[in-house]
């Protein structure tokens, strides 16, 4: 019986390495025949038709029977938790190399059964082959007739087959009761990728493990500062890659700011284990707060938190004091069709222990956390002027316990709940409105030249422990639902 309907050139792997050279042999062949065809429409000629219909993603699939099943409940992911058949598309295996070889020896492992790798029946689009392709194979230089003759020559993305149903738990099993074998098919990926790329400014291979977000540019020094001082002072980062790609290298830190900005730049601290740290500044707002989180999921990151400034709402708390989040109460209305409001968004232990043990270190060593530190709800609003309506807002302030109010936490805290990467909030008060402490320009310079570089460093410094005491206690079972993907 074929356990895989449509997938060609089948082959059973023990060996997570052998499985891994598999899929990166059908990638390249296949993104090669891609690239040939696409050079010969260049040069005036047709593009090869019948070889573009074998130009496919990768396909990894696995068979758990009963008898193979781990039911150790210590388990958050590389295991199958109900039998059957497993698998998807996969992509771009030279960024993924290494998380694909963890999560194939996990599998492998535990259910002591084969990984199957063929070539799936699902065809590269050509804008994300391209991606990664030579200079001079340029999609810029055609012609009008040459673009209508991509429309038929090459497949082209697809988006009514791509989407989020198995991060939202609403899929249904494909073809011979195929559950999913990873939670994004390899078009939604590449799809993200070429995202991430146009908002950030940076290539999707240099994002790393842990990832800071905040909501003000001003930070961006205090990181690039940081970033330069490591590659002086330490050999634990190899490179700090900023907006356009431009490298800074230890011996060659004398490298210029891009002259203009994307939407949401990313700057790279990396180390050679990709646990490094990308710091991205998203801006104001909930909706861009979704738009790179729903991108930057399916990079896999270990962890991603949120350092950005805040409302302050009780009367007993002062500018520059820090809020923890341990819960939300969810305004932002982006997630809505995605994530239910009804659906808690729970802390993660972890790292909730390892944020209120950075504030310690770096901010508050000799005194008591509740001195400078609040823990409590965060409301997250898409009302950039929600302050005109406090008073009819105040009621819900109180019915909530809520201690702080922001535009991005809620939403970056949802969707790692909905994507399964664990996350955390740390705020920082930069206002009291409601109180009548407003953020005016005087203030606000004074307030950001004393409180910027500490807030920064506790985020790095929560960061170093989540990283010191391993991921495998970082990612939390509370994320997982009833039938998951294997893949992390």
């Amino acid at each position: 019986m074929n356990l895989f309907p449509g997938i060609k050139g089948i082959v059973a792997y023990t060996d997570a390495s052998k499985a891994v050279k598999a899929i990166e042999d059908i990638y390249n062949t296949n993104s090669a025949l891609i690239h040939d065809a696409f050079k010969r429409l260049l040069e005036g000629e047709e593009a090869p038709e019948p070889l573009l219909a074998e130009a496919t993603y990768p396909y990894v699939g696995i068979q758990v029977t009963p008898k193979d099943l781990n039911l150790d409940a210590q388990l958050s992911y590389g295991v199958v938790v109900e039998a059957g058949i497993y698998g998807g598309t996969v992509t771009r295996p030279d960024i993924f190399r290494r998380y694909y070889h963890d999560q194939i020896s996990l599998l492998i492992d535990r259910h002591k059964v084969p990984v199957y790798v063929g070539a799936s029946n699902w065809p590269i689009p050509l804008p994300f082959a391209m991606d990664h392709t030579p200079a001079q194979l340029d999609p810029r230089t055609l012609d009008m007739g040459q673009l209508w003759q991509l429309q038929t020559g090459f497949a082209l993305p697809d988006l009514s087959r791509v989407n989020d149903d198995i991060a939202n738990c609403t899929y249904r099993p494909g073809a011979n009761g195929t559950k999913p074998v990873s939670m994004f098919s390899g078009e939604r990926v590449d799809y993200s990728l070429h995202r991430l790329h146009h908002y950030t400014g940076t290539s999707p291979d240099h994002f790393q493990g842990f990832v800071l977000l905040t909501n003000y540019q001003r930070y961006v020094d205090e990181f690039v500062a940081f970033g330069i001082s490591q590659l002086e002072s330490s050999t634990e980062y190899e490179a700090l890659v900023i907006p356009g790609n431009a490298l800074y290298e230890r011996g060659n830190t004398d490298v210029a700011l891009p002259k203009s900005l994307p939407q949401m730049p990313a700057y790279h601290l990396k180390r050679k284990d990709g646990m490094g740290i990308t710091f991205i500044n998203i801006g104001v707002g909930p909706t861009n707060a979704k738009t790179i989180t729903d991108h930057l999921a399916v990079l896999r990151p270990h962890c991603w938190l949120m350092l950005g400034h805040c409302a302050g709402l009780r009367s007993t708390q002062a500018l520059g004091d820090y809020v923890l989040a341990h819960g939300y109460v969810r305004e932002d209305n982006v997630l809505n069709q995605d994530l239910p409001t009804w659906i808690p968004v729970p802390p993660i232990a972890e790292v909730q222990v390892a944020l209120q043990q950075a504030v310690k270190n770096i901010a508050l060593k000799n005194e008591s956390l509740k001195t400078g530190m609040r823990t409590g709800t965060i409301v997250t609003t898409d009302n950039r002027n929600w302050e005109l309506r406090s008073d009819e807002l105040y009621e819900r302030f109180r019915q909530s316990r809520a201690v702080a109010l922001d535009m991005e936490s809620a939403t970056v805290a949802a969707n790692g709940f909905r994507f399964r990467v664990p996350y955390g909030t740390l705020l920082c008060v930069s206002d009291k409105p409601i109180h009548g402490e407003i953020k005016l320009r005087g203030m606000a310079n004074h307030f950001y030249n004393e409180r910027v570089n500490q807030h920064l460093r506790i985020g790095l410094e929560a960061i170093r422990l989540l990283r010191a005491q391993g991921v495998d206690q970082l990612h939390s079972r509370k994320l997982r639902g009833f039938d998951e993907p294997p893949f992390r």
